[in-house]
């Protein structure tokens, strides 16, 4: 098991839990999938519903997955053209790692990562796949600067890759831990109301906990010690399948 490849996962997965992201999955499914929520919870017992609606929940995932993909790579192809300065570059990052994990702990408040680009949409729509496809387009890059802390943290790791195929993995690993629990809520929107109304008050828990975790990977970035760590734990591949 890759230990960036695993942080690439569950910072995707923190994305989704993330308190600017959670609230609002059900109205993105609403949205690509051109019906009411109301509609959605009944969609376990409408094959016809359902199947559309996983349709437009994949096109969705595929537009923000390309998005946040070719990021990877261009910040792959940086941190390769500039190889000779890399030590450098990783311990400004490192900086700016620790910079977003202070936001999120609220112990620096960055005015900035408030902002965002969403599209505001009033009532339902007859959906599309174009329009599915180029809606995961804008949640990519209207959510940038909020999950912004986490994203960059894992940039900054894919432009540590030997390859531009290292860094595209990296961030689909990335998109995958987004896109899987955004699938899940696709398909058991109910099971996901139920889940949120429990779990929202945890909500600036897993904000903090996310923050520490940046903390912690800038300050390894910060002494060249993240890709030490991943050679120390190199022997966990002898445990994967």
């Amino acid at each position: 098991m890759n230990v960036s490849l695993t942080t690439a996962f569950l910072a995707g997965v923190a994305s989704f839990l993330s308190p600017c992201v959670l609230p609002l999955v059900p109205g993105y499914i609403s949205i690509i999938s051109g019906s009411s929520v109301e509609e959605l919870k009944a969609a376990g017992r409408s094959e016809g519903l359902l199947g559309r609606l996983l349709f437009h929940s994949v096109l969705f995932i595929i537009g923000f997955s390309l998005v946040f993909i070719s990021l990877g790579a261009s910040a792959t192809w940086l941190g390769v053209a500039l190889r000779s300065r890399l030590p450098l570059l990783l311990r400004i990052g490192g900086v700016v790692v620790i910079l977003f994990g202070l936001h999120m702990t609220g112990i620096l408040r960055i005015g900035l990562l408030y902002r965002d680009a969403r599209i505001h949409t009033a009532g339902a729509r007859k959906s599309s796949a174009i329009g599915s496809f180029l809606m995961g387009f804008a949640f990519a890059f209207g959510w940038t600067p909020c999950i912004g802390p986490i994203l960059a943290a894992i940039l900054v790791i894919a432009s540590t890759k030997q390859s531009i195929g290292q860094g595209v993995l990296l961030l689909g690993v990335y998109s995958l831990g987004l896109a899987v629990p955004f699938l899940l809520t696709s398909i058991g929107l109910s099971q996901f109301l139920s889940f949120y109304r429990g779990f929202r008050k945890h909500l600036h828990t897993v904000e903090v906990v996310s923050g520490v975790v940046l903390i912690i990977i800038g300050g390894l970035l910060v002494t060249n010690q993240f890709t030490r760590l991943s050679g120390y734990l190199s022997f966990l591949n002898r445990f994967a399948l």
